[in-house]
């Protein structure tokens, strides 16, 4: 056995001590940020997990400025020890829990200290559990939280405090993912895996709404919501609900161009429009990344800095199928706001006719 600083705290799920997390080596633990002034620009992002089988802990900070997306990785052994959220020049606190965090970054030519405060109580998603075949692929519980920030960020010593009004997302996710060196079992003669997720979590100035659906090849929905949450709103006075997303791709691209989401809101059904105004490439804070994938052991301690140009990415390779693209958000019924469109298509879609496993729009 193992005692860690964790095993101090009342969070206990087994007899076991908190270093040992049932017997998936895929179970993973992970924060994520993202932020961006009212105009969406400024954009960054942050991820970091913990993988207690795997014995690593990565972590990721990344922004754009001028084109330009700018990418910092960490990696190290994690040591069994859950409790220590810092990845070399990255680190991230819990000062109020479901409330209030920082985020701080210092190296490789990157600074940064933002604090993030909830808008109102998170909420917590249906439950995700998908199989491919007769492989669990997914099984995981994820609360989501849109807030405000204050603070700065740095690179390569020119410093921007962030703007006034800048909002953005963080979630925490936590259970089994795909993680770590890929499982090269084949799943069986006829099963083809494909995964399509879309996610927009939206910043108006008095509400935030949500809506997520992940389908499989043929469309089927196997978990979706949409949830509407008033400022300082508590854990039981969110409006959940379900919504419909009408949304095409970019010419020769995974990419959502634009979209239209309607959904069931407390006064009356609400259409809601967005227009893509920036893009940020996920891969840059770790997802589907080749060298960075979440989970990859790297040794002892690794650190990097990536930076590219959006507009050199190709849509053709697998790495940059997945992306958030800042968003201008109009409402039939409450004005104007700002959010992202997530969306990643991992082999074939029946209704956007990606009938193979990297076909493009």
């Amino acid at each position: 056995m193992v005692l860690t600083k964790g095993d101090d705290y009342p969070l206990h799920q087994t007899p076991e001590p908190i270093a040992y997390a049932g017997t998936d080596r895929n179970f993973y633990d992970r924060y994520f940020f993202n932020g961006y002034a009212p105009d969406g620009s400024d954009f960054f992002a942050v991820a970091l997990g913990i993988y207690p089988h795997l014995n690593v802990a990565d972590a990721h900070f990344s922004t754009i400025r001028e084109g330009v997306q700018h990418c910092l990785h960490a990696s190290r052994e994690l040591g069994m020890e859950r409790m220590d959220m810092e990845v070399g020049p990255i680190r991230i606190e819990v000062i109020e829990p479901l409330h209030k965090l920082r985020i701080v970054v210092d190296g490789e030519g990157f600074k940064a200290d933002l604090t993030f405060t909830g808008r109102a109580f998170p909420i917590e998603e249906p439950r995700f559990i998908h199989r491919i075949g007769p492989r669990t692929f997914m099984d995981y519980t994820r609360m989501t939280q849109n807030g405000h920030y204050w603070g700065w960020i740095e690179v390569d010593g020119e410093r921007r405090e962030v703007a006034a009004g800048t909002v953005g997302t963080r979630d925490r996710s936590w259970g089994v993912r795909p993680v770590g060196s890929r499982d090269e079992q084949p799943h069986g003669e006829g099963v083809m895996p494909g995964f399509f997720w879309q996610w927009t979590p939206l910043n108006f100035a008095d509400r935030s709404v949500f809506f997520h659906v992940n389908a499989d090849a043929s469309g089927h929905q196997w978990n979706t919501r949409a949830v509407i949450a008033q400022d300082g709103s508590g854990s039981g006075q969110l409006f959940e609900s379900q919504g419909t997303m009408a949304a095409t791709l970019q010419d020769g691209t995974r990419w959502p161009q634009g979209g239209s989401l309607t959904i069931a809101g407390p006064d009356g059904p609400e259409t809601l429009t967005f227009t893509p105004v920036g893009r940020f490439q996920m891969r840059g804070i770790g997802y589907t990344s080749p060298k960075w994938n979440h989970g990859l052991y790297h040794g002892k301690l690794a650190v990097e800095r990536e930076d590219f140009g959006l507009g050199q990415c190709d849509p053709q390779s697998m790495d940059n199928f997945h992306v958030q693209l800042a968003c201008k958000v109009s409402s039939d019924r409450h004005g104007e706001g700002f959010g992202v469109f997530e969306q990643l298509i991992i082999g074939p879609y029946g209704p956007l006719g990606l009938n193979g496993f990297m076909d493009l729009g």
